[in-house]
């Protein structure tokens, strides 16, 4: 069996984040003020980031410079390594190539710290001391936690309810980092105090975490808000990932054909695929891009494209993007990092592109096909990325019915060593297909806000 692992030397680590915007045949529709339907500007934006990532936000420029400070920390586990999947081809008996990129070797366990890390930074430069977020299932709040404690910052993580349920390990994780965690909905803002009032024992979704971080973060002079996903600078921030894919695969002599990634809101899929779709746009190889999303919360196979808020109380700017109804609450399924309401409005546009395809996997699929993976490759994957690999088990099958030896590449964006609850449920047969509520669903989207054309 030839190598399975491909290293970089981290002198060849990139220097710069790669930004689509720069790119797109067609720009992404404008971020709209809510009050005035009008797009908004860097001081609308200010409350809640500093200028700096503001500025990334809405930056057409192809590439952004990493800051070496930045670059430094990324050092503790960049560049990270690439995978050839040997046995778990052999276990299949395929005849496609399928490559795996680890995200999970940071020390988070996941990609949240490729934006974490420089978000804090820049917040640290404006001389910001606290930071509020949101978590679902625990990596995003982990991975800030972790780069508050680098920078000095204090940092508060509203953690969805029914995530911070099951996975008191995470919670303990980003209070050893030194972050407090309070579960969502909560009594500490006016717009958990108004979700509570309704229905005490509410599980929570990202949209109402983000509407109690955003309000603490408007409110308070001394506090800026930060965001794992969703947003296109934090989406940048992921593309060193599928930039080192790019020399690791030029080392290992393949090219892949199918670039698959699991998709919540959006940010691990667009750090593996958005330098390849670059590519695509300037001229490069055309390769089909599958975003793999829970069929409990189906934002990009069943959701809306039209504008919305990104929280639960209506207090973000309108985004264009898939969405399933800022009211909208998921079942708890164990995937807790892909229960967002909505999706990035960038990968949201290239689907409207047609330069993504999407499909979703209920989770028990997706768990039986996180343990393959593990028997085979070794690593235990989150409840998250079983949805990644699914999606690359499918392809390497269809290869297989085809007798096509396609390359295939996935995201393995963290492990499960905190999820082994969810892992015992899969085990004791009490992992459920949660659906989502086609009434509830329909509710929610009645909702959406009215914009002019």
């Amino acid at each position: 069996m030839s190598q399975t692992k491909f290293l970089l030397d981290e002198s060849r680590m990139p220097t710069h984040w790669y930004n689509i915007a720069a790119d797109l045949p067609v720009p992404v529709p404008a971020v709209l003020h809510p009050g005035t339907m009008q797009p908004v500007g860097p001081d609308d934006l200010a409350p809640l980031f500093p200028m700096e990532l503001i500025l990334q936000e809405v930056s057409t420029e192809r590439e952004i410079p990493i800051p070496e400070p930045v670059r430094e920390v990324y050092k503790l586990w960049r560049p990270a390594p690439l995978y050839r999947a040997h046995r778990l081809e052999k276990a299949l008996g395929t005849p496609a190539k399928i490559y795996y990129k680890y995200e999970g070797v940071s020390p988070a366990g996941s990609h949240k710290p490729n934006t974490a890390i420089p978000q804090a930074w820049y917040n640290a430069q404006a001389g910001i001391k606290k930071l509020t977020t949101e978590t679902g299932a625990g990596q995003w709040g982990t991975s800030l936690s972790f780069a508050g404690a680098l920078f000095g910052i204090q940092v508060q993580v509203f953690q969805v309810r029914v995530s911070y349920d099951q996975k008191p390990y995470r919670r303990a994780v980003m209070e050893t980092y030194g972050a407090t965690c309070v579960a969502s909905p909560s009594n500490l803002t006016n717009s958990g105090r108004a979700i509570l009032a309704q229905r005490p024992d509410h599980p929570g979704s990202l949209g109402i975490a983000i509407s109690e971080a955003v309000e603490i973060a408007a409110t308070h002079d001394d506090t800026k808000y930060a965001l794992g996903s969703v947003l296109n600078h934090v989406l940048m921030h992921q593309t060193i990932i599928g930039q080192e894919a790019m020399l690791q695969l030029e080392m290992a002599g393949d090219d892949p054909d199918v670039i698959v990634g699991c998709t919540g809101g959006g940010s691990n899929f667009a750090g593996i695929a958005f330098p390849f779709i670059g590519q695509q746009l300037r001229g490069g190889k055309k390769r089909r891009i599958v975003a793999v999303e829970p069929a409990a919360c189906p934002s990009l196979t069943r959701g809306k494209y039209a504008y919305d808020f990104g929280d639960t109380a209506h207090l973000t700017p309108l985004t264009k993007m898939h969405t399933l109804g800022s009211t909208f609450t998921p079942p708890g399924f164990h995937a807790g990092g892909l229960r967002y309401h909505g999706m990035a409005p960038l990968v949201s546009h290239l689907k409207e592109l047609g330069l993504i395809e999407a499909t979703a996997y209920h989770q028990v699929a997706c768990f039986e096909a996180g343990v393959m993976f593990a028997r085979a490759e070794g690593i235990v994957p989150a409840p998250e990325a079983n949805h990644a690999v699914l999606g690359a088990i499918n392809e390497a099958l269809r290869c297989k019915a085809e007798g096509k030896s396609e390359v295939i590449l996935f995201n393995l964006c963290g492990h499960g060593h905190f999820d082994m609850a969810s892992y015992s449920n899969y085990f004791a047969g009490k992992l459920t297909d949660a659906s989502y509520s086609e009434e509830e669903l329909a509710m929610a989207l009645a909702g959406l806000p009215s914009v002019p054309a």
